[in-house]
């Protein structure tokens, strides 16, 4: 057999497969040790004006696991015109990113191993074929690199709940669940894991609470939720396995039966009584306390329940975030220590995990220029307004634009209509106050829905009962209503809004971690509904935080000001970094002297315009970064970086065996061709639109390409019905492009039916190869002047 003609598929298949799971091969059970081609990310959301595709995931040829989801290697494939090491690099990228100990590169020929866990004497070496490491052999010398004992080694390998389905957790999830469960097997009690919001911490901290219960290392644990939704959500999901083991701390009420304690912080940091709870537990009676969402306060040295840590301070502690605080005043890192492991939203936009976003940021006059009332103005209800300029600090505070309000409302709405009237929307306001205004001025900007069903916008803050029962439906991709959710900080954390599709800000925000929790409500993918990306309408600069370098997650696209327009307002962050809801004094009577009350501390205007000053656009290049050119000059840039010269780029479209395959790769760099031709030409080619754009060549429309092959009559060896094949497939390439020809399925689209089967078709020709020849030769004439 020789191997330099075989593919790489052939390599693993006659090769590679068998000398891990053969009959005389490592011993890998082909079942439950191996995956061949494991895909381990989604491929990323690229989004372009109205298109929408992923880009391509990433998979490992082989990854190999000691037991179901402890990875253990990972090995890149090549034909045999490869060296042994060419996959190598590859290779060791993927065991990075899989926090996978060994590497290896196979040609068929040998393995090429590289031990990741080694820090002296033999890192790499050539393995031949017949000997392959076993599965307990690489397992062995992992334990002896991390120098685990007997017992940790116990802890480490007890299995994962699986419920039967097969499903596996994802990579970020396994890394997560491993070291942690690896951390505490080892005796480490204070542990930090920071994952982005969508990213599963709940399921992860499950697994990790599950593993460390089944194998006795922990027996009593507590779990600490802020919301009373996430403990009822957590209770019938994700923790469901544990069955009547598990119980819920309500209503002040202990019992000292269960194992797996469920608890709100309100019920343990409220008034003195409700304090007081914990300590019906003895002080060593919890193994482990989980806290979720560490950062609202729980690694703070004054917070209420900081308490509750240090009376359990013999329990394991593990903090669960995706915004570690790090402040003057707060400190994660100073509690748990430095993150045991971090997954960051923009890693997981960049794995195709969680919705990439645009933004829509939109600058009132009122807002980018201030407002100041004429000289004794009076405002809607008779009250004196103090003379003085009001700007974005004030307003919906202590003073209140009706007709901005409006405004906001009939933006939205506009959005909606533009998009779809049914895409669950958050809309975040100053106050309680202001979230019912919202309420009432979306609802007026939509009456024909809101007539059909009272219930398209509701008001859901904390101080609302009715509103608050509807938060359920909200977050059920089922339920339809509500459709709007006008807020101010009940919604800003732990909702799982899966089909959340725009997050408008009408509120300042002024503390990363509140930014990057209100964000966090729209990362979440649900492609059964469509849900693949979200967008962010900002009224107020919040989203001026994006260029904070604490921030780690891009958006796709953003509208902004031009460099001739008057900027869109920087955030000013309000006193505290929070935004507390404001509160009218009492009505102090008569003032010194008799002249009547004092001026209240807030406006309310009905006669003053508002309008838009500002609305631009800007794209981005395909890791997401904010870019000024248009979507021609991006093209451009993009082309000319993949393709120095027009000459080179005809080498390799020129070579490509299917032309799709070149127009795929520059759409997974953000070249979307639709989208250009919307700007450039609906009727030119592919190929045309970018060699025209990027290297300034003329363009042809496909039709005269195709007119041009037909007058040179290159296929008059063919039968009279092979050239009408021809006549065929030349006008649908005129009607819809290249990428249509190169399909077989063409053979199954009017007209060609009529001239025969698909076999019958391609025996006109020949046979199958004959007829791909033929299409070859087809391509080659479109493009003749281009060679």
């Amino acid at each position: 057999m020789n191997k330099k003609l075989l593919s790489e598929t052939d390599i693993r298949s006659k090769f590679i497969t068998p000398a891990l799971c053969g009959p005389n091969g490592a011993g890998w059970d082909l079942m439950t040790q191996l995956k061949e081609e494991a895909y381990f990310t989604k491929g990323r959301v690229v989004v372009r004006g109205k298109t929408v595709q992923r880009g391509e995931a990433k998979k490992a040829d082989y990854l190999l696991y000691y037991k179901p989801n402890l990875p253990i290697a990972v090995i890149e494939a090549k034909d045999n015109n490869h060296a042994v090491g060419s996959g190598m690099q590859q290779a060791l990228e993927y065991a990075e990113i899989l926090d996978v100990p060994f590497a290896y590169s196979c040609n068929g020929d040998a393995f090429l191993e590289h031990d990741r866990t080694a820090t002296s004497g033999t890192v790499t070496r050539e393995i031949p074929l017949d000997q392959f490491p076993s599965p307990g052999d690489l397992w062995l010398r992992l334990c002896a690199a991390k120098g685990l004992t007997q017992p940790q080694i116990a802890v480490t390998t007890q299995d994962y709940y699986d419920d039967g389905s097969r499903k596996s957790p994802r990579y970020y999830q396994l890394i997560a669940i491993n070291r942690t469960v690896e951390a505490i097997a080892r005796g480490e009690n204070r542990i930090l894991l920071v994952m982005a919001t969508g990213t599963g911490k709940t399921y992860t901290a499950f697994q990790v609470i599950w593993r460390l219960w089944k194998s006795g290392a922990k027996k009593r644990v507590l779990f600490l939720v802020d919301r009373n939704i996430l403990a009822d959500q957590t209770k019938t999901n994700d923790f469901k396995p544990f069955g009547a083991a598990m119980t819920k701390i309500v209503n002040r009420t202990v019992d000292k039966a269960f194992e797996i304690y469920l608890c709100l912080y309100q019920a343990v940091t409220g008034t003195e009584e409700d304090k007081n709870i914990y300590k019906q537990f003895s002080p060593d009676f919890f193994d482990l306390v989980v806290v979720d969402e560490c950062h609202r306060g729980s690694a703070a040295d004054d917070a209420a329940w900081r308490q509750v840590l240090e009376y359990f301070a013999s329990a394991t502690q593990i903090g669960l975030t995706a915004t570690p605080k790090e402040t003057n005043d707060v400190s994660n890192i100073e509690y748990f220590g430095e993150p045991i492991y971090t997954y960051s939203l923009r890693q997981g936009i960049a794995d195709g995990f969680l919705a990439p976003y645009k933004v829509v940021r939109i600058g009132l006059d009122k807002d980018i220029l201030g407002w100041r009332p004429e000289l004794g103005q009076l405002d809607k209800y008779g009250n004196l307004i103090e003379d003085r300029e009001y700007n974005l600090s004030d307003y919906d505070r202590n003073l209140i634009l009706e007709k901005r309000t409006e405004l906001v409302a009939a933006k939205v709405t506009e959005f909606l209509r533009a998009t779809n009237r049914f895409a669950k929307t958050i809309i975040f306001c100053e106050t309680t106050d202001h979230a019912d205004r919202i309420r009432q001025a979306m609802v007026n900007a939509n009456p024909d829905l809101a007539a059909a069903n009272s219930k398209y916008v509701m008001r859901i803050t904390g101080d609302d009962d009715e509103g608050k029962a509807q938060l359920d439906n909200f977050i059920d991709p089922e339920a339809t209503y509500p459709v709007v959710a006008c807020t101010s900080r009940l919604m800003s954390t732990g909702v799982d809004a899966q089909t959340c599709q725009l997050i408008v800000l009408d509120k300042r925000i002024g503390s990363m971690t509140e930014f990057k929790q209100i964000i966090g409500r729209g990362t979440r993918i649900n492609e059964d509904y469509g849900k693949l990306f979200f967008t962010i309408m900002d009224f107020r600069g919040a989203t001026a935080l994006f260029a904070d370098p604490t921030f780690d997650g891009d958006p796709v696209q953003i509208y902004e000001p031009g460099p001739d327009d008057p900027p869109v307002p920087p955030v000013e962050p309000p006193p505290g970094g929070e935004s507390p809801e404001p509160t009218l004094p009492p009505d102090p009577g008569p003032g010194p002297g008799g002249e009547g009350p004092e001026p209240p501390r807030r406006y309310v205007i009905n006669n003053v315009p508002v309008s838009v000053a500002v609305e631009r656009v800007q794209y981005l290049d395909e890791s997401g970064r904010l870019i000024t050119e248009s979507l021609t000059d991006y093209t451009r840039k993009t082309v000319r970086t993949a393709y120095a010269t027009l000459d080179a780029f005809l080498t390799v479209w020129n070579d490509a065996e299917k032309k799709q395959a070149v127009l795929e790769e520059l759409a997974a760099k953000g070249v979307f061709l639709d989208e250009l031709a919307e700007q450039v030409g609906r009727d030119y080619d592919a190929f045309d639109l970018v060699c025209h754009v990027a290297f300034d060549a003329p363009p042809l429309t496909r039709k005269a390409r195709a007119e041009k092959v037909k007058k040179r009559d290159l296929f008059s060896k063919y039968g009279e019905k092979a050239r009408a094949v021809i006549d065929a497939l030349l006008q649908k390439y005129a009607d819809s492009g290249i990428a249509s020809v190169e399909s077989m399925d063409i053979l199954k689209v009017t007209p060609l039916p009529s001239l025969g089967t698909p076999t019958e078709i391609v025996n006109l020709f020949g046979g199958k190869r004959a007829y791909i020849a033929a299409i070859r030769e087809l391509e080659s004439a479109l493009y003749q002047e281009a060679a």
